[in-house]
């Protein structure tokens, strides 16, 4: 599959992502849903915890959604046909980018396909070259939640973008600690203080100038991170297993779920960036009791398996 061309002209996503988003909240597009944070230190990381204040917003357009489906007699798409209003713009021939009509963080991004694909269909060289065009003007954190297992709320395929400051004081991203001590064999490493089966990858910052070329070199690494946490292409293009995915310009790290939850609280790819989320103070009691890192281990796989090789 060739990667189309890209539309998106260089310098231009930030200016839409700020206009689009004021324009959707004026018109109601937006529904941003309240929070309040706290963070849970353990194991070396400041986990980022955000409790949800309302969650009535998005339960109505869940039951909404339900009906639709009930009245059709298949599910619904909420991304085909999109909102117009969320429309950020065309990334290239075959992406788009809206926002996250349900938005946490602000200025959360979706990059989906203009044609439906399975969300547990493997990256394509079309998904990594969207993926690239808009880091190269919004320097965040990409991810992907490969299937409903590792949190995907949709089944039409979508990467997603968040800025990278998701806590309000020190590192970029709560993880960042521990990458410093990453273990290479080779191009592929596992990070000590991760006490689940993972593979890590550094990129290349500067292929944000190229991200045709970048997409190529970054769907080769993609593919040894998987083979390196014993996940394979069936029949054809779907996955074997289900994994979450995480990028910025300068890393990618990978690791295959084994439970979408941990008790009542629902993972996805920005847990395991050390941001969670919990409906409730009963949620967060159990999080304060168990320990996030816990909670991850025992989503993900807690014993290493496979040869982490290039």
């Amino acid at each position: 599959m060739g990667q189309g061309k890209i539309l998106l002209q260089p310098g231009t996503l930030w200016t839409s992502i700020k206009q689009r988003t004021e324009h959707a909240l004026q018109c109601g597009a937006l529904l941003s849903i309240p929070t309040e944070f706290e963070f849970v230190e353990q194991d070396g990381v400041r986990f980022l915890v955000r409790i949800l204040s309302n969650l009535n917003r998005k339960k109505a357009a869940q039951e909404k959604q339900e009906k639709q489906s009930a009245t059709s007699g298949k599910d619904f798409n909420p991304f085909l046909p999109y909102e117009q209003d969320l429309c950020v713009g065309d990334i290239s021939d075959s992406h788009v980018c809206i926002l996250n009509k349900f938005n946490v963080v602000d200025y959360h991004l979706l990059i989906i396909t203009r044609a439906f694909e399975e969300q547990e269909n493997l990256l394509t060289l079309e998904d990594f070259a969207a993926m690239w065009a808009c880091l190269a003007d919004f320097d965040g954190l990409a991810f992907y939640n490969g299937g409903k297992i590792a949190g995907a709320s949709q089944r039409h395929k979508h990467l997603q973008l968040v800025p990278l400051k998701l806590a309000g004081s020190g590192s970029q991203i709560p993880i960042e600690p521990l990458l410093a001590f990453a273990q290479f064999q080779s191009s592929i490493a596992t990070i000590p203080g991760l006490p689940f089966v993972h593979a890590f990858a550094t990129l290349d910052p500067s292929w944000v100038k190229s991200p045709l070329i970048a997409a190529e070199a970054t769907l080769e690494c993609y593919h040894r991170l998987l083979r390196a946490v014993c996940i394979d292409a069936i029949d054809g293009n779907r996955q074997s297993g289900a994994y979450n995915l995480l990028a910025t310009r300068e890393w990618m790290l990978i690791l295959p779920r084994s439970q979408e939850h941990f008790q009542s609280i629902s993972v996805n790819s920005l847990g395991f960036a050390g941001a969670l989320l919990v409906r409730n103070e009963q949620e967060m009691k159990i999080l304060k009791e168990q320990g996030p890192m816990t909670m991850l281990k025992n989503v993900a796989f807690s014993t290493q398996y496979g040869d982490v090789t290039a």
